[in-house]
């Protein structure tokens, strides 16, 4: 199996262009809306208007790249999800041949899964964290969130990818995934309740997770949207696993972040110019 084989052959670039564009504008609406809840909530405010300006802009940013945190985390967290399916796809199929077949590296590699499953999931859920790290910090610098803002945000990407893959369970790809969400319920706990915490710690985790749930609805719909739409054009095939499609979204969706971030932070360094 080769990884063209998990792709549509006929979603060329012409489609590529359309499925970024509709990406685009995905992102460019859900920005828009974030932009209008922010301005509505601090209309409220007893401030002065100067006070007010400032407290809009800080809110909007904050809350903008957050929602780019949530595309972030949900790709890289689903990376993880699609390798393993593909893996253990390719595995089934090598099996079925009668045996493991093909490059040294492959055999190798294809033995290892076989033996030390649980170890080779261990390993790309940390591959899939690097990932988050190198896309947050390099490729799309999200400056106006701090640390703890990112982790909160990243937890609910695993709730995130959790409940598509309940979805996909029960309408698409049944079974594939149980091992998968075992994994993320384990985390998710893991960042609950761990060994010294407290029940204050815990109301406070889960304070901030509501809070922040917005995003994740706003991600979650987003991502519907546009899988609704790649399936329906035939840009993605539902023969190659629903999770290979929703993971190839996230990709187009990923680059609409970034052209979107990059545009946005040209903008705010030319007004600074001119003032």
């Amino acid at each position: 199996m080769t990884v063209e084989a998990y792709i549509n052959p006929d979603f060329g670039w012409t489609q590529k262009l359309i499925f970024l564009a509709v990406a685009l504008f995905g992102i460019i609406v859900c920005v828009a809306f974030i932009i209008g809840g922010v301005r509505i909530s601090t209309s409220a405010m007893s401030a002065k208007k100067s006070v007010k300006r400032v407290e809009f802009y800080k809110r909007s940013h904050n809350r903008i790249q957050r929602f780019y945190e949530m595309i972030i985390a949900g790709t890289s967290v689903l990376s993880f999800s699609c390798a393993y399916v593909i893996i253990n796809h390719i595995y089934s199929k090598a099996q079925e041949m009668g045996g493991v077949t093909g490059t040294a590296w492959l055999n190798t590699f294809l033995k290892a899964w076989e033996g030390s499953k649980d170890f080779v999931l261990l390993l790309l859920i940390c591959l899939s964290c690097v990932l988050n790290s190198l896309l947050d910090r390099l490729i799309i610098p999200l400056k106006k969130t701090d640390s703890s803002e990112r982790a909160i945000v990243r937890m609910l990407a695993m709730f995130y990818c959790i409940l598509i893959l309940v979805y996909l369970n029960m309408f698409g790809d049944e079974n594939e995934y149980n091992p998968v969400m075992m994994y993320y319920l384990g985390l998710m706990v893991g960042r609950f309740v761990y060994f010294d915490a407290s029940f204050k710690d815990f109301l406070r985790a889960m304070k901030n997770m509501f809070v922040s749930a917005p995003i994740l609805l706003l991600g979650l719909l987003l991502a519907w949207l546009m899988c609704f739409f790649g399936f329906k054009a035939e840009f993605l095939l539902e023969k190659n696993y629903y999770i290979v499609g929703v993971f190839y979204t996230h990709l187009f969706l990923l680059a609409a972040v970034f052209v979107c971030h990059h545009v946005q932070q040209i903008i705010i360094k030319s007004r600074s110019k001119k003032k």
